[in-house]
């Protein structure tokens, strides 16, 4: 049994969405509000939480923030505002997609299915390449020892890198698996921005980077002799 929490404050649109989604093997908890999230979520252990921007109690975009910041349950922000700063900005605190209002339920589950899918994809693993070590699954990355703080958006980005190291990734490809499956467009700005925090925390230098190169025209690649 997979456990969704659904935070949304319009009541007949939650409906809609548990009516959509509830079967034998997922079980769906409405709140309409941040209070009554914050106290199921210390109650139960989700698999993926739905979470709208606008809430009567808070903004989303903040809660997203705090839920990150110490828990990897993947996260798909509802939102009704089609504006780039808000993708982005929630896209770069860690949210692992986003659907924006009006949505087809169809489209939203089959979101909801790459991400419960995605949570068993990857085996536990421990990358260490020259100065640095990767640990996913204890979500621990070091840079000559010191750590390094990475949003969710950016181990997933670091993650397709360096298991595909010395492999050009175009841009569509990196797109396609860090966010939307290919299901639904986002704005490739997302991804430039995303590499650039990455080599901000990654390169000795981040406007002449020796890990993180661009293929112009094509995408991006780690790096495996460099020179």
């Amino acid at each position: 049994m997979k456990n969704i929490l659904l935070i949304e404050d319009d009541k007949s649109l939650s409906d809609g969405i548990i009516l959509a989604l509830s079967t034998n093997e997922i079980a769906v908890t409405p709140c309409l509000n941040l209070h009554f999230a914050k106290e199921q979520i210390c109650s139960l252990q989700y698999d993926l939480i739905l979470l709208d921007i606008n809430l009567p109690d808070g903004n989303g975009l903040q809660f997203l923030k705090e839920l990150k910041s110490k828990d990897t349950t993947p996260i798909i922000l509802l939102t009704a505002n089609d504006m780039e700063t808000d993708v982005v900005m929630g896209l770069e605190l860690g949210a692992d997609d986003y659907i924006t209002k009006p949505f087809s339920l169809a489209i939203l589950r089959a979101r909801i299915h790459t991400q419960l899918r995605k949570q068993v994809t990857y085996p536990s693993t421990k990358i260490e390449l020259d100065d640095f070590c990767f640990d996913f699954e204890r979500i621990e990355f070091f840079k000559k020892n010191t750590p390094i703080e990475l949003s969710r958006t950016e181990q997933k980005l670091l993650r397709l890198l360096v298991e595909n190291k010395g492999r050009i990734l175009p841009r569509e490809t990196c797109i396609d698996r860090i966010w939307t499956d290919a299901v639904e467009y986002v704005d490739e700005n997302a991804l430039s921005v995303s590499i650039k925090r990455l080599r901000n925390k990654l390169e000795e230098n981040p406007s002449k980077p020796e890990y993180i190169k661009t293929i112009y025209g094509v995408g991006y690649t780690w790096v495996v002799n460099r020179t």
